[in-house]
């Protein structure tokens, strides 16, 4: 049996900290040798030594530097006037940042219970066409969950799509997936850990199971309506994010350079930290994935409090030119309430919209089954279309971008909030987009 609703309200999301490393990044050319000894760094890992292309987390804490060769950017456990003399070094330097502290959004679940009387309320007086104060005249019925689909799989039509992701293979970076899930039985799942002191990616707080659910999760599943876009993609789970929902810039690139080495063609990162600034190292790795056949999909942020009038703007890592920035829809297909607008600068901007308000997936047991909302809900929708439309027309990296904000449906809905509008699934005929066929 499918739990109830637990709440409507995301919690928003805490200021950025830091770690006291330093995240640097190098021009483009990834086998130039760097001179560590100028900043007295001989302990050095790159991810080339590692099977997989995977760094252990325990084996990246130990090091001075740890280098992701496939991003060009390394982790260095050292002061910003020490790695500044890395700048005179043979390899160019681009920029020197301080590590970030990244959290799950939503941080903590039971905070969305603080909301839930309030968005009951509210469903019911739309639902029983009662006004509601400062709203425009009557919206369209929203999308409701039904015994076949959850709304959110109804909204982007992936009931109706003949492609299902297989062949494609989808990384999930956050805090797990309950390996033991029913619901992924028999399912390919390749799960790593890059949280320093944990083995197994076993998830122990809940978000990453939900996010994986939705992104990959079923086409019939064995309780309950289908929650899952992409149901026979290859699933890729990277633990990046602790059991209590945080987790460091050196965790999350390890990651993405582990899902580049693996041919993911989606890396889906429901994760952020509050700033307004793009942060350099997403950039580089953003547009390095992109270049390798990796499109990199994450949530724009729940720091907006639009009932307050207050609309918030898009953390790091979405607010990086490179990195697809996707925003949350509620029912109605009207932005959500806490989801982040666009900044006028540069990547500040939302790219893409997707269900995000009162979102059912699969949750660690025995629970099964969880009902949340924010942006990190919205993410995973729009990962596994990403993996639809890889396999409907072959395309990767910048075509596949492209293909997803011109594929979707326009909104009323302003585009600082929404961007291009939502991501719709990939229809028979869809094989031949602008002519092309689709890869066999």
């Amino acid at each position: 049996m499918i739990d109830p609703p637990t709440a409507a309200r995301p919690p928003r999301v805490p200021g950025a900290q830091t770690t006291g490393r330093q995240v640097v990044v190098f021009a483009d050319a990834a086998d130039e040798p760097v001179d560590w000894s100028a900043a007295g760094i001989s302990d050095v890992a790159d991810s080339r030594d590692f099977a997989s292309g995977r760094v252990p987390a325990q084996a990246m804490r130990d090091a001075g530097a740890t280098v992701f060769a496939r991003l060009g950017i390394a982790v260095v456990a050292a002061g910003p006037d020490q790695v500044a003399a890395l700048r005179g070094a043979r390899r160019p330097v681009l920029s020197v940042s301080p590590e970030l502290v990244h959290h799950v959004l939503p941080e903590d679940p039971s905070a969305y219970v603080r909301g839930y009387r309030d968005g009951v309320a509210d469903l019911a007086a739309r639902l029983a066409g009662a006004p509601v104060p400062g709203e425009e005249p009557p919206l369209p019925p929203p999308f409701e969950d039904t015994a076949a689909a959850t709304w959110g799989i109804q909204a982007v039509q992936a009931t109706t799509s003949p492609f299902t992701g297989q062949g494609i293979r989808v990384a999930v970076l956050d805090t797990g997936l309950d390996l033991q899930h029913p619901d992924f039985a028999g399912r390919t799942v390749t799960a790593e850990s890059f949280v320093t002191g944990v083995d197994s990616a076993q998830d122990g707080h809940g978000h990453g199971t939900h996010c994986t659910g939705t992104a990959c999760g079923p086409r019939v599943p064995p309780a309950g309506p289908r929650y899952g876009v992409a149901s026979d993609a290859e699933v890729f789970v990277g633990k990046v994010l602790s059991d209590e929902g945080s987790g460091d810039d050196g965790g999350i690139l390890a990651g993405i350079d582990w899902a580049v080495a693996n041919g993911c063609a989606v890396i889906s990162m429901s994760l952020g930290a509050d700033v307004a600034e793009a942060h350099p190292p997403y950039s580089a790795a953003g547009r390095r994935a992109l270049e390798q056949g990796s499109l990199i999909v994450a949530a724009a942020g729940n720091n907006a409090d639009r009932e307050n009038g207050e609309f918030g703007f898009v953390g790091a890592p979405a607010n990086s030119v490179e990195i697809l920035a996707v925003g949350a829809l509620d029912p109605r297909l009207t932005t959500a309430w806490f989801s982040a607008r666009s900044l006028p600068v540069p990547g500040g901007e939302v790219d893409v919209a997707a269900p995000g308000v009162d979102v059912l997936s699969t949750w660690p047991m025995p629970d099964r089954y969880n009902t949340i909302s924010g942006t990190s809900m919205a993410t995973p929708h729009v990962a596994g279309l990403a993996a639809l439309w890889a396999e409907a027309t072959g395309r990767r990296g910048f075509e596949l971008w492209a293909t997803l904000t011109q594929a979707g449906r326009r909104l009323t809905e302003p585009s600082v909030d929404v961007g291009s509008g939502l991501v719709l699934a990939p229809q028979e005929g869809a094989g031949t987009v602008s002519g092309r066929s689709r890869r066999a």
